[in-house]
């Protein structure tokens, strides 16, 4: 039985039914950056020995300085917020869990495998965990402090490095909340696989035993401390992709879209008949996003410098 749930990606299949090679392909159908940070030389040891503590350290180090994680919270890195998502319905005991669609799917698939009742929005029955994409996936909704009103919450800020001054990492210090980082995402190495949980210590020692040792793999915590050391990057990265997602806007609502919302990695727009526009997209090699629960939606991330040219030609024939 397959479990896998509606993502983005999924580029090999939209090759294989309009053709072409992979490369003549833009995949915009998730967003991550897509000028990463430049991975540089990595040692030969970070490949060939077990992650140590001081590596370990190191990391974590990088991640409490940049998201400037208040000292009596802890930091846990793993292998993707994915394998976080995957193992956090276990810290507490199986109830309720909150999470407002539309969002991201993996947080109600894992909570459901693990047994819990997931709830959308009914106010007459209570919950004793909520889950916030903050900013939401695919909408881009941001959620205010007094929205968060469950006994324990999880805000799941993947996308949340694009502006920082939004992030609700403050919030660990009361002990009822955690914090999810992609690393992936803004750095646009998703293929790294890094993600980090920020919580009360108790809690974060009891997701690391989930997790298991030597979790993260020697070259990304190279590149995760390298990366997460450099302000001057992100500051440029943010700069860059907020003109990237404003020239996306333009070209989209010159043709006739509307924009619904999004982030400066990815834009949600109304196309009227999505799954009509996501095919005569592919028919030039340009793959975006639809949504199961929505005809109209649209989702694009933001393609390579080099590509806005296809993109733009793709679109004449698209809406």
């Amino acid at each position: 039985m397959s479990h896998r749930r509606d993502h983005g990606g999924g580029l090999d299949a939209a090759v294989a039914r309009w053709g072409g090679e992979k490369a003549d392909w833009i995949d915009l159908s998730t967003g991550i950056n897509p000028t990463p940070y430049p991975v540089g030389d990595i040692p030969l040891n970070a490949w060939t020995a077990l992650p140590d503590a001081a590596a370990q350290d190191a990391l974590v180090q990088a991640a409490r300085g940049f998201w400037q994680v208040h000292h009596g919270a802890a930091v846990l890195a793993a292998p993707g917020a994915s394998s976080l998502i995957a193992r956090l319905p276990a810290l507490w005991p199986k109830g309720r869990v909150e999470i407002q669609p539309p969002t991201y799917n993996e947080h109600a698939g894992a909570f459901g495998a693990q047994g819990w009742e997931v709830l959308t929005s009914d106010p007459t029955r209570k919950a004793s965990v909520a889950v916030a994409v903050h900013p939401n996936n695919p909408d881009g909704r941001l959620w205010r402090d007094e929205e968060f009103t469950a006994p324990v919450t999880i805000i799941d800020e993947s996308f949340c490095d694009v502006m920082p001054e939004e992030s609700h990492i403050a919030r660990v210090r009361d002990g009822r909340t955690i914090v999810l980082k992609s690393f992936g995402k803004f750095w646009g190495l998703a293929g790294v696989r890094l993600g980090f949980a920020i919580g009360a210590p108790d809690l974060i020692d009891r997701l690391a035993s989930l997790i298991g040792p030597w979790a993260v793999s020697g070259p990304a915590l190279a590149i995760g401390t390298a990366a997460l050391n450099d302000p001057v990057w992100a500051i440029r990265t943010r700069i860059r992709l907020a003109q990237e997602a404003a020239h996306l806007d333009e070209m989209m609502e010159a043709k006739g879209a509307k924009l619904v919302g999004g982030t400066t990695l990815f834009r949600l727009y109304d196309v009227g008949d999505a799954h009509t526009v996501q095919t005569r997209l592919a028919e030039h090699h340009v793959w975006s996003r639809l949504f199961p629960y929505s005809r109209r939606w649209l989702r694009l991330g933001l393609p390579p410098s080099e590509r806005w040219g296809q993109l733009e030609a793709a679109l004449e024939h698209a809406l």
